[in-house]
């Protein structure tokens, strides 16, 4: 059976269970999975009398909901090939992709997306709402297509952060090989096969990684609790109750900063026991005394499970992906009691290559390959990997497809190390690396993470420099110019002379997807942000701070 058919059946044989619950504030709102099977039936009603054929591309634009599960299993079992949107993104950069596509038609959500995204596609647009698709009869469900393992499914478009937006063409022969892997490593995880879990999830399910949870869940038979209001996220979070839930370091590095603030704000004895506690606990082995090992040892008996208890008191653990966590942070959750599970993937690996194993995660690395997938580091420190799980190709684009391979292995554009036991650490991504008129080649990345680490308060930092005589600093958030020099001086003595950061610029503009400066997943789109802030580099290196 193909993974479709899984999922189908899945959804078909739960009757009055409910797989996908919608969080809606403090209340749980089930949908029972014959509802959900009905509404599949509808929409490939539906598909048939628009004249939609199996292999034609259809897009899917929404925020996440249980009907967004429905219309997406309704398209890939009438065999037609999803894509993917994301419901914040720019409408002229969705118009753009589904152009490139040829997109026969697209799914909107509601009304207001609907409009947006034909008004940016202009004249002859078939754009369409879930209500249109989910009011025929589901008597004249033609019933699903039969789905070739070479038969793509879905293009899922990659972020930008480097060019223009790629279509992902994945097959079901990929989705068929990922499935049962993650279904093995979360059960590893849980210790448990039974479907009965209480997971959590808030980011869009257009996401490569989202999906493949979406599915792991489905195909398990398991309920999946999805967020609907991503400004109630904490009060969503509390309902939910989860075990586990998928994240990007983003959150969890809010979620680190948020109790550090708010204990701190506390202060007395608990602040003051905290602060040194913490700080033994992330200090290398053997270089705290006895009193902050006994300030840790007493830490965990009366701080940390109250913490714990706010955080989340029915986590099991979390799993982390899109970027590498911060080391200090991944060990700060270790310290509550919280395993972080780091995963690394790309969408043209089917979302994942590696995943941590309870008891074997290591602070800064993101797991090991899962069974299937090979891994290994070319002699330019790139990571290559090569597996069922690699990519059919990008979507009219031959050259590009060809680009991205070396013979049989897919070059990930990641700078990258395996230890002794084949973890996976990420250095940065090639492509970011910058050549200041030293010459000397400097990853970003490594010196970002350790200002964010030095500077917590912050929102982003952005080190550039490329072509330029030192490196300088883009930073934004709730922070001062002297709160950003403390920082610099404690992180510059560190490292080599052409690695310090040498200036400056404290931004109040925010970067986000919406003004075009992060990628919809919460990647720095470099390039861009470089060219926003042009005025105020050229001023540092100018000599005067703007």
């Amino acid at each position: 059976m193909s993974f479709i058919e899984d999922m189908l059946d899945a959804v078909e044989t739960a009757g009055d269970r409910s797989l996908l619950v919608e969080i809606h504030g403090p209340r749980e709102v089930a949908l029972p999975a014959r509802e959900t099977f009905g509404e599949i039936r509808r929409v490939r009603a539906w598909l048939a009398s628009q004249g939609v054929s199996p292999g034609d591309r259809v897009g899917l634009l929404a925020p996440n909901s249980a009907r967004w599960a429905a219309v997406d299993l309704a398209l890939l079992s009438f065999g037609a090939i999803v894509v993917p949107l994301y419901a914040r993104q720019d409408v002229g950069e969705l118009a753009g992709m589904l152009r490139d596509c040829g997109a026969v038609l697209t799914l909107a959500g509601d009304g207001a997306l609907r409009d947006a995204l034909a008004g940016a596609l202009g004249e002859g647009a078939r754009v369409h709402t879930f209500d249109e698709a989910l009011s025929v009869d589901p008597a004249q469900d033609p019933g699903g297509r039969e789905i070739a393992p070479s038969d793509v499914v879905t293009i899922i478009y990659t972020s930008g952060t480097s060019g223009e937006p790629k279509g992902v063409r994945l097959t079901r022969a990929n989705v068929d090989f990922m499935l049962p892997t993650t279904v093995a490593r979360l059960e590893e995880a849980t210790g448990s096969t039974s479907p009965d879990d209480r997971v959590f999830h808030y980011l869009p399910l257009c996401f490569a990684g989202s999906r493949i949870l979406l599915w792991t869940m489905l195909r398990r038979g398991n309920p999946l609790l999805l967020s609907t209001d991503l400004t109630n996220l904490v009060e969503e979070m509390g309902t939910a109750r989860a075990q586990y839930f998928l994240n990007v370091p983003a959150l969890l590095e809010r979620i680190r900063r948020g109790v550090d603030a708010n204990v701190a704000e506390r202060g007395g004895p608990i602040a003051a026991l905290y602060a040194r506690a913490i700080r033994a606990g992330l200090a290398d082995g053997g270089t705290s005394g006895l009193l902050d090992r006994a300030a840790l040892a007493l830490a965990e008996r009366v701080v940390f499970p109250r913490i714990r208890e706010k955080v989340g008191p029915a986590l099991k653990f979390l799993i982390c992906g899109s970027a590498p966590l911060g080391e200090a942070t991944q060990r700060w959750f270790e310290l509550l009691g919280i395993p972080v599970l780091q995963v690394y993937g790309l969408t043209e690996t089917t979302a994942i290559c590696t995943m941590d194993r309870p008891g074997r995660a290591r602070a800064g690395y993101v797991g090991s390959a899962i069974d299937g997938v090979e891994l290994r580091v070319d002699e330019d420190g790139e990571l290559l990997v090569r597996g069922p799980h690699v990519f059919d190709g990008y979507w009219g684009r031959p050259e590009k497809t060809a680009e991205a391979m070396k013979g049989e292995w897919f070059r990930t554009g990641d700078q990258a190390e395996l230890d002794a036991e084949g973890r996976l650490r990420v250095i940065g991504r090639v492509k970011n690396v910058l050549v200041p008129s030293s010459g000397h080649n400097v990853p970003p990345e490594p010196i970002e993470e350790a200002l964010q680490e030095a500077l917590p308060a912050a929102e982003h930092i952005v080190v550039l420099g490329h072509g330029r005589p030192h490196l300088v600093a883009l930073v934004t958030g709730p922070v001062t110019d002297a709160d950003i020099q403390a920082a610099l001086d404690a992180v510059n003595p560190t490292l080599p002379h052409y690695r310090r950061v040498r200036a400056f610029h404290r931004s109040a503009e925010p970067l986000t997807p919406e003004n075009g400066l992060l990628t919809a997943n919460q990647k720095l789109r470099r390039t861009v942000i470089a060219a926003h802030f042009a005025p105020a580099l050229d001023a540092l290196y100018a000599g005067a701070q703007p």
